[in-house]
């Protein structure tokens, strides 16, 4: 909480302790009247000191103006209590309100974040200098070593490397990058040393874009509130208008003035918009209580509004419908070669590998226990392929075009790497003295409950589209698993928000997603859904 909120906090305990005070104290008339002053102007404050600024500026018509005079009104005719408590639950609602807006403005400042400290670049003498990432321009050389984040957008001059890109595209498995590729600024080089060209620098960068798509998402106004603006326009001055009538038709009537006043000053206390100050945040944290209990927390009341209504539901793959990281799915070994022969030889050459898809196998090899071979001479070759000498023997592994140049790839197993391929699956090849062992899929697998879901959606009469960074191939045949409606592959954050924008046409749309590349589809659909083992930024 901020300090302004701390504040309104503790007013609003003061003022309801007072309120529960002065409940029991055995006084009438105007010496209580004037008791209840004391915790109506603690929590009244604001309200009345806006009101009061409204009416010196011409902003008459606004609910600050409404709440004051009713709860005003209420007080002139006696009823106390009741006119602290409507100004006190109308708090409470704004509290709740404020609390919102400053986590959505956390939210952006934690994508401010995760932007690189620091770019290298290539001094005369040859040593790297640290600048800032604001300050390179287009055209600069950078260099980045493995493990450092890349500063800038840019393309790779020289070197080989796996780019883990799961900031920006959400996917878990790293993009092997090679000169002439395309790399981005908040990407984390995993393994090798490369030097890349600056193209687009400052705000310019996919992740400056990101972060601004998010700030303006974030600054629209719902519907619902965007049609409050428009109504409290008319009904403050009808109502104002009303309660005028009220008094005149009961003084033409003969009452006295007292009565036709006291009759007036009710339209306004009935009037009074307790919805927003005391139904709404009730209904808010009921809601929420009934949520939290299920693990799902509402961010706003239109949330709460908005979840009934949707008829798209469109889900990231990545860690949303996938586990988010590679695991290995199917072995293929060779002919006359064992299952446990072609993992124990896989598992001596990929320990020596930093590239991600190496973990998956040697998970797997950890997972059965499998005895470790020392391996030496260890080389990462460009073109996706790795080579080490085990005894007298030269061991390879990697992709088909790299093993192909190895040794001689039956027509059986080149079908069923096609295949598994086709299923979204990395084919890893390995041979031994020129020998082909096998091969090893890895890929990132659904998760278990992730069909059952979609089903249940699509019960609910919900269409269930898929977007995803990969390609189309891979995208599908996940896709399939899953059993969505739609899969629209390809698709980078800008476009995520552009595709959510083109959905929205078509119906009320909730997004579901995990990652920072999420953020900007988050904030432009109707409700945005992050799911809880999502980073802190989608939250």
């Amino acid at each position: 909480m901020t300090k302004k909120q701390k504040k309104v906090l503790i007013r609003i305990i003061v003022a309801a302790i007072l309120l529960v005070i002065l409940h029991f104290v055995p006084l009438e008339g105007l010496w209580l009247g004037l008791l209840y002053l004391i915790p109506y102007a603690v929590i009244g404050y604001d309200i009345l000191r806006k009101a009061v600024l409204g009416i010196m500026h011409g902003e008459v018509f606004d609910e600050n103006f409404l709440m004051a005079v009713a709860t005003v009104g209420a007080m002139g005719l006696g009823e106390y209590s009741e006119g602290v408590a409507v100004m006190l639950f109308y708090q409470i609602g704004e509290l709740f309100q404020s609390v919102a807006v400053g986590k959505s403005r956390q939210n952006i400042s934690a994508l401010m974040d995760i932007r690189p400290d620091y770019a290298n670049i290539e001094a005369e003498d040859g040593s790297l200098e640290q600048v800032d990432p604001d300050d390179v321009e287009i055209g600069t050389v950078i260099v980045v070593r493995p493990g450092e984040n890349i500063p800038v957008d840019g393309v790779v001059l020289e070197g080989n490397s796996a780019v883990n890109e799961a900031a920006l595209t959400g996917e878990s498995i790293p993009v092997d990058k090679n000169p002439g590729d395309a790399v981005s600024a908040a990407t984390v080089n995993q393994s090798g040393f490369i030097r890349c060209e600056a193209t687009r620098v400052g705000e310019d960068t996919t992740l400056s874009q990101i972060i601004k798509m998010v700030s303006d998402a974030a600054a629209t106004k719902a519907p619902i509130a965007k049609i409050a603006d428009r109504v409290s326009g008319v009904f403050v001055p009808a109502v104002i208008s009303i309660a005028i009538v009220t008094t005149i038709v009961w003084l033409l009537a003969g009452k006295e003035f007292g009565y036709a006043l006291a009759r007036g000053i009710s339209v306004l206390v009935i009037s009074c918009p307790c919805a927003l100050g005391l139904a709404t945040p009730v209904a808010i944290m009921v809601g929420n209580g009934m949520g939290a209990k299920n693990g799902i927390l509402f961010k706003t009341a239109v949330s709460l509004e908005e979840a009934g209504k949707i008829q798209i539901v469109a889900l990231d793959k990545t860690g949303t419908i996938t586990k988010g990281e590679p695991q290995v799915t199917d072995m293929v070994p060779a002919k006359g070669i064992s299952e446990e022969e072609l993992l124990g030889y896989a598992y001596a050459l990929e320990k020596k590998s930093e590239h991600p898809l190496a973990k998956a196998i040697i998970a797997r090899a950890e997972e059965k226990k499998t005895v470790l071979q020392e391996v030496s001479d260890f080389q990462a070759l460009p073109g996706n392929g790795l080579r080490a000498a085990l005894n007298s023997d030269v061991l390879t592994g990697g992709n088909m075009k790299f093993i192909s140049n190895e040794t001689a790839v039956s027509p059986e197993l080149i079908s069923e790497a096609q295949k598994l391929a086709g299923e979204g699956k990395t084919p890893l090849l390995f041979a031994k003295g020129g020998k082909l062992l096998g091969m090893i899929a890895v890929a990132d697998v659904i998760k278990e409950d992730s069909p059952q879901a979609i089903k249940e959606l699509q019960n609910m009469g919900i269409r269930v589209v898929m977007l995803t960074g990969d390609n189309e191939r891979t995208a599908k045949a996940i896709g399939a698993q899953a059993g969505v409606d739609d899969v629209i592959a390809g698709v980078l954050p800008d476009g995520k928000e552009s595709v959510i924008r083109s959905l929205k046409e078509q119906g009320k749309v909730a997004m579901v997603g995990d990652g920072i590349n999420d953020a900007p589809a988050l904030t432009r659909a109707d409700i945005g859904i992050a799911i809880g083992a999502g980073t802190d930024v989608a939250i």
